[in-house]
């Protein structure tokens, strides 16, 4: 295989509030960082050890100029990081309240991403990685839709494991019951699918009440159903194990044959949480790569949440193998 893992979707230069604590409207300065979901987690897996690709979208501007030159020095395969004429790389402007207020601004109005095709997605190493992830945002709008579900589609026939980060930001879609349409039509190509309980009950919003609701309703409010039920339904299209994140509680692993195990968290003082999930993603794709059991895999993306909702930004902070491997040794062990 050429790549352990190649990462698909958004890119975004993201700038975050050095005045922690101050509500947004009083920020003074930002620090600027590399970020968007499968751009973190080719990161994080490139500092474990493992060896990275990502396919994304970049404008011809001083921004795409920006991120490329972090993944470069980073050692991230970047000669699938194409420029996209006529558009702009993204970015995001995030506040930082602990514990609980994490304000974020997403810029992604003629975005380069979302112009990934179908003519990238055959350039890329799809069917020469071991893992294939990508980010449910990837199927908000065309050609990166079709291009991504396509991928998938080879990726599966070809044996690359796919694992989907349900990644539901509902002021990225037109309609955010739109949201749950496009994630079911790809699970079939899904082995694993990673996300949180409202992520989970976004991707099967069927309960006709529910789907009544406003675009304003569904992206101010926490969306519920009855999670054990949507995660029993989406493990029945396809996925092999659903990784429900439970915040400090780690995370619990539902597996397609019925059996549920948990992996717990590791405490501690949250700075700030936004980056934490992409940090999960990184540490228990090395874990799965490894060929790891399910729980330790799992253990590994949480030492290394744990490590980055510590720290001010995200792709910026992920731990490498030794940093995230003495974290767990002081907390005793995987």
């Amino acid at each position: 295989m050429g790549y352990d893992s190649l990462h698909m979707g958004r890119s975004s230069i993201d700038l975050y509030s050095n005045d922690v604590g101050a509500p947004f409207v009083e920020i003074t300065s930002f620090a600027a960082y590399v970020g968007g979901s499968p751009t973190n987690i080719s990161v994080g897996g490139r500092r474990l050890g493992l060896k990275t690709a990502l396919l994304t979208g970049l404008g011809e501007d001083p921004v795409g100029d920006f991120i490329l030159h972090f993944l470069e020095q980073e050692g991230v395969e970047t000669r699938w990081c194409l420029r996209k004429p006529g558009h702009r790389t993204s970015a995001v402007i995030l506040g930082i309240e602990p514990p609980d207020k994490f304000p974020l601004v997403y810029y992604r109005d003629n975005c380069a991403d979302i112009q990934l095709t179908i003519d990238d997605v055959l350039s890329a190493p799809v069917t020469e990685s071991r893992v294939f992830q990508f980010a449910g945002t990837n199927l908000s709008k065309e050609p990166s839709r079709s291009a991504t579900a396509f991928a998938a589609e080879l990726a599966k026939r070809a044996g690359t494991k796919v694992i989907l980060d349900i990644d539901f930001r509902p002021d990225q879609w037109h309609d955010p019951r739109a949201f749950g349409v496009a994630i079911r039509s790809v699970l079939p190509f899904v082995d694993v699918v990673i996300g949180t309980e409202d992520e989970i009950n976004a991707a099967m919003l069927t309960d006709p009440a529910q789907m009544q609701l406003t675009h304003s309703q569904i992206s101010d409010t926490k969306v519920s159903g009855d999670v054990d039920a949507a995660i029993r339904t989406i493990l029945a299209m396809g996925p092999e194990a659903l990784l429900h994140k439970v915040g400090a509680e780690g995370v619990r692993i539902h597996l397609a044959d019925g059996r549920t195990l948990d992996a717990p968290g590791f405490p501690v003082e949250v700075y700030n949480i936004l980056g934490a999930g992409d940090a999960f993603g990184a540490g228990f794709i090395y874990g799965y790569v490894q060929g790891w059991d399910w729980v330790k895999a799992a253990r590994l993306g949480n030492a290394c949440g744990a490590i980055v909702v510590t720290k001010h930004g995200c792709a910026n902070f992920m731990p490498t193998l030794d940093e995230v491997m003495a974290f767990v040794e002081s907390r005793g062990g995987l």
